[in-house]
């Protein structure tokens, strides 16, 4: 959860490894006249104290106030340079750049031949890596240089880049299409969630069918695909329609697996396809299968040779220990679960400048239902807090429902019931400025707002009632997202029946043991 009233800068120091803090010295250092320079200086400072404060850098006597502004601007474009030059951030993609950098400075000198002949290579590179638009920037170079250099092969030439660029242009087109369909569809998912009437369903099928793309599946490629499976993945999940979310996120994954060395070069993508598929087996309820998923990302991203960077550590944490999580909910393990709060709270705290407040507290709201199944109420409680009282959370309302309703069951479960008519009128009131308050929620509420009045002989037969009446939800197209996030049926059949809800669980995930 990034905090954009730090320092910039201070956070991009503060950021930096013990390698990349040596080899920004080496850097600076290899002119003798830097090695007293005053944004080394101010550098040194940064890295030293705690939290920044300017009036501390003031009082240092290596700026003056006027000169700060600039000198900071001065160290942090040195900071990227330096890193730039590291072995670990020189991918195919930055190599491909710097190429194209050094063919633009040889046109520029008028050294033509030698500028195309860099080009040509870098261009093969881009295209057997699916870097398309990058190798449309260089056919466009290359157009310019061809029409001052002349050679005797220019109409073979010129033919052959027109049609090259007329190609890259097109599939760029299309994967710009795809990509802005799956970030509409994504914006759509974190902020309402999943669609809740027809009229929502048909809404948002009319938006998909009118901004997908025509196109031949023949004729695309790696990215094109990537973001068609990414496109259809969203939708899916927004109409709750897991079996194709499932389908494309196979799609998806099967593309890196095919085409390995993709892998490398677009770890995020990989990682995210991964999580995806996951929580498609997750929603399917096919826990073999997802079990040896979640068994083969963690064997690849331990490999030596898998990229390791901040940002990949983040998601690392986060998609690994979300799931593990949820195999733990799939098999109704929850006691076996519990090693994995203290790991995610340290992870969360490690990693919460490069973590969103959406996942912080999708993490919250799983461990809380990790307490929840484990009996653990009062944990359970705390937890729902979190995210209750976040009030800068401005994303998935629907998570924000969800952590109220569990917390009005967890208050009951423990007996804290004493400020429960007033904790219903809150709740009551959200989920009508939420307008979410869909048909489980209505029978939660009036159910737990008339438990004052039932007598205890009769509370077996009320919950007997409510379990008959939300059980014709469990898999009603708008209504079955309830479920999603709170197994309601399990906890009331765990009263009836008179057992833990982890073995009401745990009995319903032999049956979907596949």
């Amino acid at each position: 959860m990034t905090n954009v009233h730090k320092d910039a800068l201070f956070v991009l120091v503060k950021s930096l490894s013990k390698s990349e803090k040596r080899q920004f010295k080496l850097y600076v250092g290899r002119l003798g006249v830097n090695t007293d320079a005053k944004f080394l200086g101010l550098f040194n400072l940064l890295d030293k104290i705690k939290q920044y404060d300017e009036k501390l850098i003031l009082a240092s006597g290596i700026v003056k106030k006027a000169q700060l502004s600039n000198l900071k601007a001065h160290l942090y474009k040195q900071i990227l340079v330096s890193l730039r030059l590291n072995p670990v951030n020189q991918n195919i993609r930055v190599q491909i750049r710097e190429q194209l950098d050094f063919a633009t400075i040889l046109y520029q000198k008028g050294l033509y031949k030698q500028s195309l002949k860099i080009l040509d290579k870098a261009k093969i590179t881009a295209i057997e890596n699916e870097e398309k638009n990058v190798a449309y920037e260089i056919v466009e170079l290359e157009k310019i240089i061809e029409t001052q250099y002349i050679t005797r092969s220019i109409p073979d030439r010129a033919n052959e880049l027109a049609i090259q660029a007329k190609e890259l242009s097109a599939l760029n087109v299309i994967t710009s299409k795809l990509s802005n369909l799956s970030l509409q569809l994504y914006g759509m998912m974190l902020k309402i969630g999943y669609v809740q009437s027809d009229k929502d369903f048909q809404k948002v099928k009319k938006y998909f069918e009118k901004h997908l793309p025509k196109y031949r599946i023949e004729e695309l490629g790696f990215r094109e695909k990537l973001w068609l499976y990414k496109a259809h993945l969203w939708y899916s999940f927004l109409i709750q329609d897991f079996l194709s979310c499932y389908k494309y996120a196979s799609k998806w994954v099967d593309l890196f697996y095919e085409q390995k060395q993709m892998i490398y070069l677009n770890p995020v993508f990989f990682l995210k396809g991964n999580h995806y598929l996951l929580e498609s087996l997750f929603y399917v309820r096919y826990a073999s299968q997802f079990n040896e998923t979640l068994k083969n990302l963690e064997e690849v991203v331990k490999k030596d040779d898998f990229p390791k960077n901040d940002n990949i550590g983040s998601l690392i944490f986060l998609y690994i220990n979300a799931n593990r999580l949820n195999l733990h909910f799939l098999e109704g393990n929850f006691e076996k679960g519990l090693y994995l709060v203290k790991i995610i709270e340290y992870g969360i705290n490690k990693h919460k400048d490069r973590l969103d407040a959406h996942h912080i507290m999708l993490l919250y709201y799983k461990i809380a239902c990790l307490y929840f199944g484990n009996g653990d109420n009062k944990n359970c409680i705390l937890y729902l807090k979190k995210i209750i009282n976040n009030k800068n959370l401005k994303m998935r309302e629907d998570l924000m429902c969800f952590a109220r309703v569990l917390s009005l069951v967890a208050h009951y479960e423990a007996g804290m019931d004493y400020h429960l008519e007033l904790q219903l009128k809150s709740t009551y009131k959200f989920l009508l400025k939420m307008n979410d308050l869909h048909a489980v929620q209505k029978e939660m509420i009036k159910f737990l707002r008339n438990l004052g009045n039932i007598y205890p002989n009769e509370l077996n037969a009320e919950f007997k009632k409510l379990h008959s009446q939300l059980k014709k939800y469990e898999d009603h197209p708008y209504e079955r997202r309830a479920f999603l996030y709170l197994d309601i049926i399990s906890w009331l059949e765990s009263h009836l029946e008179n057992k833990p809800v982890a073995d009401i669980i745990r009995e319903k995930a032999k049956k979907y043991t596949r």
